[in-house]
C-alpha cells in the first residue's frame, strides 16, 4: 500500500508578496476617483482621528466612497475589481508546479492566504482556486447583495492566529472553541515544522517570528529591480526574523523556487527518517 501523504503548508502574504502594490489601487481606487496616495492618506488619518485599528478604516472608507462615487460594492463587484490585480512572474503556474515537486517526495502541499487585503478581489484572482482557504478582510453583504460590514479584519497581529487554525487543522474563522483546545503537538495535523511562511514587510513579522520559532521557515520576498526593497529585508535576517530572502519571482529555478525545493527535501528526508526510527 502507498505511503500516506505528508502535510505541509505554505501560507502567504498577498500584497507584496503575490502581488506589486496594494490590491485595492488596481481597478477599486481609481474607480472611485482619487489616487492610491490619497486614499491610504485619509484613511490614515481615519485611523489616528478615531484611534481606530487602519484595517477596519480602510474597509469603512471602501464602503464611503464607493457610495459617495456610485460605485457598487456586491461582492460581485469586489471579485471583479481582483481580476486587475497583477501578479509577480511565475505565480500563475507556481503552485501546481511546487505540488507535484512536493508530492514526488512523499508530501501533500497545501496552500494559504493570511492577509490584510480583501478576501472578494483575491477570489478574482486567476490563483483563488489554488488555495485551501483565504484568510483576508472581508465583508457581510445585506439581502440585496451589498456590502454594509467587515466580516473579518485582519491585521498584523491577528494574522498569527490564522498559522495555529492550519496547525491543528481548524480551518472555520467562526470556531473559537477548538482553536483554543488543547492539542499535544505530535496530534496536530500540520506541524510548524511543515510549513512556511512567505511576507514581504513589518507587518508579516508577528508570523515570521511564529513560524521561525516554531521550527518552520519564514521567508521575506521583495520587489525585483526596485530601490531599497532589498536592504529592507535584508534587515529582517539580520534581525533574526526569516530565515531567507529572495526577490518575489516564482518562476522555476528562481531563488524562491530553489529555496522552497531544498526546505521540502529537508522535510522529506526528515520524515523519511522518522518513519525509519518508529519501526525499529
Amino acid at each position: 500500500m502507498a505511503k500516506k501523504l505528508t502535510p505541509f503548508a505554505i501560507a502567504y502574504d498577498f500584497d507584496g508578496t503575490l502581488a506589486p502594490g496594494n490590491m485595492q489601487e488596481y481597478d477599486f481606487v481609481p474607480a472611485i476617483g482619487m489616487t492610491k496616495k490619497a486614499f491610504w492618506k485619509e484613511v490614515g488619518e481615519l485611523a489616528k482621528a478615531h484611534n481606530a485599528d487602519g484595517i477596519l478604516m480602510y474597509m469603512m472608507h471602501m464602503l464611503d466612497k464607493a457610495q459617495a462615487a456610485h460605485v457598487p460594492v456586491r461582492k460581485e463587484d469586489f471579485v471583479n475589481f481582483g481580476r486587475g490585480v497583477a501578479l509577480f512572474e511565475g505565480v500563475v503556474s507556481w503552485f501546481d508546479r511546487i505540488n507535484k515537486y512536493g508530492k514526488e517526495r512523499g508530501l501533500k502541499l497545501e496552500h494559504y492566504i493570511i492577509s490584510s487585503g480583501n478576501r472578494e478581489m483575491i477570489e478574482g484572482t486567476p490563483i483563488a482556486k489554488k488555495f485551501t482557504s483565504i484568510y483576508a478582510s472581508s465583508f457581510i453583504y445585506d439581502h440585496n447583495g451589498v456590502a454594509k460590514w467587515p466580516a473579518l479584519a485582519v491585521n498584523y497581529t491577528t494574522k498569527t492566529q490564522f498559522l495555529f487554525r492550519i496547525n491543528k487543522g481548524v480551518l472555520n474563522v467562526y470556531d473559537n472553541s477548538k482553536i483554543n483546545e488543547y492539542v499535544p503537538k505530535e496530534e496536530r495535523p500540520v506541524p510548524f515544522s511543515n510549513m512556511i511562511f512567505l511576507g514581504d514587510g513589518d507587518t508579516d513579522i508577528p508570523c515570521f517570528r511564529l513560524v521561525k520559532e516554531q521550527g518552520g521557515h519564514a521567508i521575506a520576498v521583495y520587489k525585483p529591480n526596485t530601490r531599497g526593497t532589498k536592504g529592507k529585508a535584508e534587515k529582517l535576517i539580520k534581525d533574526g526574523r526569516v530565515n531567507f530572502i529572495a526577490p518575489a519571482n516564482y518562476t522555476e529555478g528562481a531563488e524562491i523556487d530553489t529555496v522552497i525545493k531544498r526546505i521540502i527535501d529537508k522535510v522529506a528526508a526528515d520524515d523519511a527518517l522518522w518513519h525509519l526510527g518508529k519501526r525499529e
